[in-house]
Order: structure tokens, then C-alpha cells, then sequence
């Protein structure tokens, strides 16, 4: 049995927080070794076979591989694909491509989720700002994630962000969640609305923040693999995603491996920056 307020969210002990740290930590270090890996004329199933083996190397378990039938350890989504990308060799990445790597790890039962997204060598200028924006909306949203604030200020800190740096696409059926015990837990975590709504933050809770932001519509579909989620305009998606715990001190970034502290110390900095 683990504890949970009243509106069903899961509360963990600092014992267990330390144990979604270990396994967050697992997600980071493979996430930074995909950074670092991933090139032009690789495939997605090349990452995969990499993602794998790292995740496996610290005795934890890919929490994708298996989960509701997905065939892969991590997602991978190239240029037009938002979400959910099934890694493959039909295609390999080129020069210009932008990849969305989604990454999570069960380590003695508790999971990290995280995800980042990757230029392929020089990409287009709108790209990189594109990235530049939903990574920045990522942490607005993180940054809010204090003692006795509401579950929508997060939405509303990422969509306030994204709609103060241009024409963007939110697409509104996608968000974050709780996350613990399971990889998917309540509550939802949209990236749009207003403020001062749902439950209030409580030390303990866990949340998976993560913003996908389109370059044009925010309308998607889904493609006939039933995973694959792309835009409807053809127009290209980054998806930047940290599992975070709420504690009395601030946000612990669990999936970050500094734990946040260098990026929410620069937003500290100017506290306009964070509503």
C-alpha cells in the first residue's frame, strides 16, 4: 500500500523519492548517452539497441518495451512525429532532421520518465528556436511545481511561455502525469489553461512535466501503427519531458542529472520569469 491524498495522488516518503532519484538517474544517464550518440545515417532502431542496453547495464528495466504492446524501449519521433514514435531502420536520420527521444526506466519498481529533442548535425534556424521554446516551456512549467501552488499552474506556465514567443501549436490532448509506481498514474498534466486550479502540491508528489510544441497547427493524428502520432500540417514537433517531486524545498528535477539546480537557480534569479 502506498500513501495517497485525497484526490488520489500518490505521496512517497523521502526514502522513496530517493529511489525515484536512483531511477530517474538511470533515465538521465541514458538519455545523455543517446545525445551523444545519435548522428546522420543511424536509425531510431540504432538508438533503441543503445537505449536498451544501457538501461539494462544498471539492473533496471525499460518501462516502454512491452507497455500496452509497444515494441520498443524508447519512442523516437522524427521531424513531423510528436509522440510516440516507433523506432525503425526503414529510414535513417539525416542532416536537418530534429528526433524526439522518449526515455523511461523501472528500477526496483519505481519508474523515470524523460524525454529530449535532438538537432541531426546543422539544422534549420526555426528548428532550433522551436527546440529552444519547448525546452524553456518545459522548466517555466517545473519551476512552479512548489508547496500549496494548483496542478493547472503548470499548464498555464508553459502555455503563457509558448504563445510569448511566436505562432506555435500546443496540441491539446497530449500532457504529462503523475508518476511513482506506475509510469502513468493520475493526475493528467495538461500544457494549456488557466491558473489557481486542481489539487494543491503537496511534498511527495511526483509529476511528469513535459510540453510538445509544434512549429505550425496543434492539430495530430495518429498513423495506422496506432502509436505514431504526427502533425496534420506536415510541420515539425520537439517534446522535452523531467520527472520532478515536489519536496519543501522546491522542485527535485528526478530526471536531471544535477537534480534542476543550475536551470531553476537561473530562474530564481528573476522571479518574473516564473509566475
Amino acid at each position: 500500500m502506498f500513501k495517497k491524498n485525497k484526490h488520489g495522488i500518490q505521496i512517497k516518503t523521502p526514502e522513496q523519492l530517493e529511489k525515484m532519484r536512483a531511477a530517474g538517474l538511470v533515465v538521465g544517464r541514458t538519455l545523455q548517452l543517446l545525445r551523444e550518440s545519435v548522428r546522420p545515417g543511424m536509425t531510431p532502431l540504432d538508438l533503441d539497441g543503445i537505449a536498451e542496453k544501457a538501461i539494462r547495464d544498471e539492473g533496471a528495466i525499460p518501462s516502454f518495451k512491452g507497455y500496452q504492446g509497444f515494441p520498443a524501449t524508447i519512442c523516437a519521433s522524427v521531424n513531423h512525429e510528436v509522440v510516440h514514435g516507433i523506432p525503425g531502420d526503414r529510414r535513417a536520420l539525416q542532416e536537418g532532421d530534429i528526433i524526439s527521444i522518449d526515455c523511461g526506466a523501472i528500477l526496483d519498481g519505481w519508474h523515470g520518465d524523460a524525454a529530449v529533442t535532438v538537432p541531426i548535425g546543422e539544422v534549420d534556424p526555426k528548428l532550433t528556436e522551436l527546440m529552444r521554446v519547448t525546452e524553456e516551456a518545459m522548466w517555466r512549467g517545473i519551476a512552479v511545481l512548489t508547496v500549496g501552488r494548483h496542478l493547472s499552474d503548470i499548464g498555464h506556465a508553459v502555455e503563457k511561455y509558448v504563445r510569448s514567443q511566436g505562432r506555435y501549436g500546443i496540441p491539446q490532448e497530449y500532457g504529462g502525469h503523475g508518476i511513482g509506481t506506475e509510469m502513468h498514474m493520475d493526475p493528467w498534466v495538461a500544457n494549456h489553461g488557466k491558473p489557481g486550479r486542481g489539487p494543491r502540491f503537496e511534498p511527495g508528489m511526483c509529476f511528469a512535466v513535459e510540453p510538445m510544441v509544434n512549429l505550425g497547427t496543434d492539430r495530430t493524428k495518429v498513423l495506422a501503427d496506432d502509436w505514431t502520432v504526427i502533425t496534420v500540417d506536415g510541420k515539425s514537433s520537439a517534446h522535452f519531458e523531467h520527472s520532478v517531486a515536489v519536496t519543501d524545498d522546491g522542485p527535485l528535477v528526478l530526471t536531471a542529472l544535477d537534480g534542476g539546480a543550475e536551470r531553476l537557480a537561473d530562474l530564481a534569479k528573476d522571479p518574473e520569469q516564473v509566475i
